[in-house]
């Protein structure tokens, strides 16, 4: 079973951002926005670059995103029978919501939370790749 850590980020928050996806160990993918993003954006863009990757092959994905792993779990079922609407408004980045939901029920992998920034060997090589990816670096 393929193992991803995944991280995005934008700095200034928002801003520029990057996103890296780590497999075996190593940086796999890399990717970036220009201009203004978030870093929400990003965190969802390293997701789906990973649910891309596994091309609908069992995995477990390790991201510091609670956010979306509630989207693609939780949120996303009920927008989704509601026409992509919610109480309260508009859905923020419905493009790569719609996305991630439609990869994570064609892949259902399992979403792994670590809490950021503590010393997860991973998931601080996510992170290190995220800025070099927002920086320009690609592999």
């Amino acid at each position: 079973m393929t193992i991803y850590y995944t991280d995005g980020s934008a700095s200034p928050n928002p801003g520029p951002g990057g996103f890296a996806v780590i497999r075996d160990l190593r940086p796999w993918i890399l990717g970036s926005e220009d201009g203004e993003t978030t870093n929400i954006r990003m965190e969802g863009k390293a997701l789906i670059a990973a649910l891309q990757d596994a091309d609908g092959a069992p995995c477990v994905i390790y991201t510091d995103s609670e956010f979306w792993i509630n989207v693609v779990t939780k949120w996303a079922p009920g927008w989704a029978a509601k026409g992509w609407r919610k109480k309260g408004g508009e859905i923020k980045n419905l493009d790569l919501v719609q996305q991630a939901y439609a990869l994570y029920q064609s892949t259902q992998p399992k979403l792994v939370w670590v809490r950021g920034h503590v010393g997860h060997e991973q998931n601080e090589l996510a992170d290190e790749w995220t800025n070099k990816a927002r920086a320009g670096v690609r592999l």
